[in-house]
């Protein structure tokens, strides 16, 4: 069944997320600020693990006496920096980050949450943590295609655990991270198979390395609230796809 996947990832959030507000009702605020910065670390430190391993290659050389040695240096710099350089050049002129920051006041207000006042930072937060993820990109790609459900199915896993700790520490607003996960990997599923020629093997891995930069930013503003507008880098992943085609 074409899109399951993202049925069972949008289903496995919204299990999350309840049962991190009954977690909730057990934790003092104290141990909510903490468990939101230790959640930040480790999102942080899951991205960086994720973009170094992309970025970092074995460079094997033989000198003249036939002896192999090995060295590290890096890939996908230029790319990385140019697409985040203009993704956030891009976001900041359409000004991505209040729109989305208005439809987290739209929920909260159709929600009666007028009293939570971390629903917004909470949305947004998770909503970017379980969206922006190669996982979410190529898993969509391959349920609409070959109707493969493993990488969402494994998504929805890691989404259910993150999205409890999350709501158990910054409120209700995390469960409706499920709306944009819902819609964002719905339409990469229903439109891969159109759209499967721009998805090269380049395409999808640059996507993956300026994806977890942006997951990097998250855990950032996890712990240092505020910090980076990440909904307006967003567009970076766009140019980071078409930047495929020009190399």
């Amino acid at each position: 069944m074409i899109g399951l996947g993202t049925i069972v990832n949008t289903i496995a959030i919204v299990a999350g997320g309840l049962g991190g507000l009954v977690s909730r009702r057990f934790l003092k605020e104290r141990y909510q600020e903490t468990v939101t910065k230790a959640i930040g670390f480790a999102i942080m430190m899951m991205a960086l693990g994720s973009t170094l391993s992309q970025m970092l290659v074995v460079r094997l050389s033989a000198d003249e006496a036939g002896q192999l040695s090995a060295g590290l240096d890096t890939q996908g710099t230029m790319m990385m920096v140019v697409s985040l350089a203009g993704g956030a050049l891009l976001g900041e002129l359409l000004d991505l980050e209040h729109w989305f920051e208005r439809f987290g006041a739209w929920l909260r207000d159709e929600t009666g949450s007028q009293g939570d006042r971390q629903f917004i930072d909470a949305f947004v937060s998770a909503s970017l943590t379980v969206c922006v993820g190669a996982m979410a990109i190529i898993g969509s790609i391959q349920d609409g295609i070959s109707g493969s459900h493993d990488t969402l199915f494994a998504k929805a896993v890691l989404d259910m655990i993150i999205i409890l700790m999350m709501t158990a520490s910054l409120g209700k607003g995390c469960i409706f991270s499920a709306i944009p996960v819902a819609v964002f990997q719905g339409a990469v599923t229903l439109l891969a198979r159109e759209a499967a020629p721009l998805f090269t093997e380049a395409a999808l891995s640059n996507i993956s390395l300026v994806g977890n930069v942006l997951i990097f930013c998250v855990g950032v503003n996890l712990v240092w609230p505020r910090t980076v507008r990440i909904a307006n880098i967003l567009p970076s992943i766009v140019i980071a796809a078409a930047f495929a085609a020009w190399a």
